[in-house]
């Protein structure tokens, strides 16, 4: 892999069990979660009498050299070298979009194999130490316990927690568990697990040993049973893990069990997409949907409601915690329409089952449905408060989100469940959308916009949605008439949106203006040809024009961009190496950026910094153009 990822994945199962390394090299520094707290896991090779660090952080250690790092779709493959031995770790979390019983469970693999770099035989000690504040919010916040856990089939495990436990005791955005228990497991060579104690603080310890002759590899495993995942309306809900066997050593069995055999479909499957993806958008996109991938469904988390319904739940990550936010999923979703179009119906059940409550009095749809793991209604936006809500942005996304699943499954079932609330807000479009009043839009931080000419576009797709849903369930005129309603609209746009120079402002009422025209993708999607290849000749173009080092800015209001929408407005280019020619700067800055954070989406073009936001599951709407290339439509 050619690109530096600023932050490189090693344990991806959920928002809170969710570990990655911010060095260029495993061994320059802790482990950390996602935020940025620590999460500390040491890894020590022993060999003839000599310790030499190759994961994390220890004074005064010798270091293993990192000769390799490969990142994949499921897989993150590390090789290091010292004392006349080559080791390989291979990190696995598999997260496989078409099997939710692996796919949910908590568990991720740490394999590790040594080789002789010369004809000699060699002998080595592998060790993990995992300290507790993988358990806790913050280090030292509480103290923990370790029990050793009784297995089967050569396995050696132990647990570790809080002592006090308090489940689902917290929400918030910079917030890691601090309930339930991480386990921490080890198979071949003889393998040991010890427990430390250190005044109030525990830690794990797993060693393996190896020799290059006969017992060459090892298998970890880190897992973590929540206990309860989510409060969803006031009821809480185990993890979808659950419905294989709520029982934690159970599952880590079945894991170790089936490692082989799931490592060969993570591989086969990051193999078919990184080839897809060149084929679609050259290497450098490749590897943007390849370190992508994990963060985008490790911000979710799967459960069931009492019915027995898919719930797949995101958290708006380090942007405010929101849960089951509207214009999060739908920026993510062409990656679940390519893989699996039934996790996108668990993402949209929390909202239309909160807007079909009293309390949520709006004729247009909700922001959000809590702050996670707590989904008891929006908070977003002071709760129902009208004063900052998204009413155009989120209408539009609910209607574009159902037809776009509508049709990747093709099954309008879903859409037909809801219909009279997407009609509400088909006709909330019908009435608001044509010139959109001052209000956010999903890039709420560049606060509010009157006049919002890719607000409105956004309007034109979502009514056209509701008439694609409504003509392929009724077979009526209605859906006709919606269709008609959108295309006079998007011709009224053409006219109010024109710069005078074949491209189109930022609001109609602003001359000299210009942003990325983003939802426009849905008619090129959809094929519903309400803005023509011609017609938006020069828009594209001066997309190009309008690039700095590292991207076309979002608007000219400011010079930083979003990733998600970068890649929706370059799939708006036929060929592709004008699609390549737009991306090479973002993946240009994932590789030189300052800030080592998983992948931020909302950064300044001028010098690749972070600007706010980082592992959010937008990082989905890179998949676009291999949904494009694939292709869904009315007519497919």
């Amino acid at each position: 892999m050619k690109l530096r990822a600023p932050a490189t994945p090693l344990i991806t199962i959920d928002p809170y069990f969710s570990v990655w390394s911010v060095h260029d090299m495993l061994n320059a520094g802790e482990t950390v979660h996602w935020t940025g707290k620590p999460n500390a896991i040491t890894g020590i090779l022993k060999t003839n009498g000599e310790e030499y660090l190759f994961m994390g952080y220890k004074e005064n250690m010798k270091k293993m050299v990192q000769t390799d790092c490969k990142i994949t779709a499921m897989s993150t493959v590390y090789i290091f070298t010292a004392g006349q031995i080559e080791l390989t770790l291979t990190f696995t979390s598999p997260l496989l979009l078409d099997d939710l019983k692996i796919m949910s469970r908590p568990v991720s693999y740490l394999e590790a194999e040594i080789r002789g770099q010369d004809s000699q035989p060699h002998q080595a000690e592998i060790s993990l130490f995992v300290e507790d504040d993988i358990c806790l919010n913050t280090r030292q916040e509480h103290s923990t316990m370790g029990e050793m856990i009784p297995m089967e089939q050569g396995i050696a495990c132990a647990k570790m927690g809080n002592t006090c436990q308090q489940i689902l005791n917290q929400a918030g955005d910079d917030v890691r568990i601090n309930w339930g228990y991480f386990y921490l497991a080890a198979k071949g060579g003889s393998p040991e697990i010890r427990i430390h104690k250190k005044g109030e603080a525990s830690q794990l310890k797993a060693s393996v040993r190896l020799d290059t002759a006969a017992r060459s590899k090892a298998l970890f495993t880190f897992a973590y049973d929540d206990i309860y995942s989510l409060q969803y309306f006031s009821e809480n809900l185990k993890g979808y893990w659950t419905k294989e066997s709520e029982d934690i050593k159970e599952i880590i069995l079945r894991a170790f069990n089936e490692y082989e055999d799931i490592l060969k479909r993570c591989n086969r499957f990051s193999d078919e997409l990184y080839c897809s993806a060149v084929t679609s958008g050259g290497e450098k996109y490749a590897e943007l949907l390849m370190l992508a991938y994990r963060q985008v469904i490790a911000a979710h988390k799967l459960c069931e409601d009492r019915k027995g319904e898919l719930l797949f739940i995101s958290k708006e990550c380090f942007s405010n915690a929101c849960a089951a936010t509207v214009d999060v999923t739908y920026p993510s979703i062409p990656l679940f329409l390519l893989y699996n179009p039934e996790l996108v119906k668990g993402m949209l059940r929390p909202v239309f089952r909160y807007a079909a409550t009293e309390e949520w009095y709006h004729d247009f749809a909700p922001h959000d449905v809590g702050t996670y793991p707590l989904l008891n209604g929006q908070v977003y936006g002071g709760g129902t408060n009208p004063a900052d809500q998204m009413p155009i942005e989120e209408c539009g996304n609910m209607l574009i989100t159902v037809a776009a699943l509508s049709l990747a499954s093709g099954d309008f079932s879903f859409a037909s469940k809801y219909l009279p609330q997407l009609k509400q807000w088909a006709e909330y479009l019908v009435s608001h959308g044509t010139d959109p009043d001052n209000q956010l839009c999903t890039d709420d931080f560049a606060g509010h916009l009157a006049h919002n000419c890719n607000l409105a576009a956004k309007a034109i797709m979502g009514i056209a949605s509701f008439g694609i849903i409504t003509e392929k369930l009724a077979g009526n005129e209605e859906g006709t008439e919606y269709l008609k309603t959108a295309g006079s609209m998007a011709k009224s746009w053409i006219e109010r949106a024109a710069g005078g120079d074949g491209t189109f402002r930022l609001t109609f009422d602003q001359p000299d203006t210009f942003s990325m025209k983003y939802n426009l993708i849905w008619d090129r999607i959809f094929q519903t040809n309400f803005f023509s290849d011609e017609l938006l000749r020069e828009e594209l173009k001066s997309y190009i024009n309008h690039t700095n080092s590292y991207g076309m800015p979002l608007d000219n209001r400011a010079s930083y961009t979003k990733s998600d929408w970068l890649v929706w407005s370059a799939s708006l280019m036929k060929k592709k190496e004008d699609f390549e020619r737009m991306i090479e700067p973002l993946w240009k800055a994932y590789h030189e950026s300052e800030s080592r954070v998983p992948m931020t989406d909302w950064y300044d073009t001028l010098t690749a910094k972070q600007i706010g936001f980082q592992h959010r599951s937008v990082q989905g709407g890179l998949y676009i153009k291999l949904l494009i290339d694939r292709g869904i439509s009315v007519t497919a």
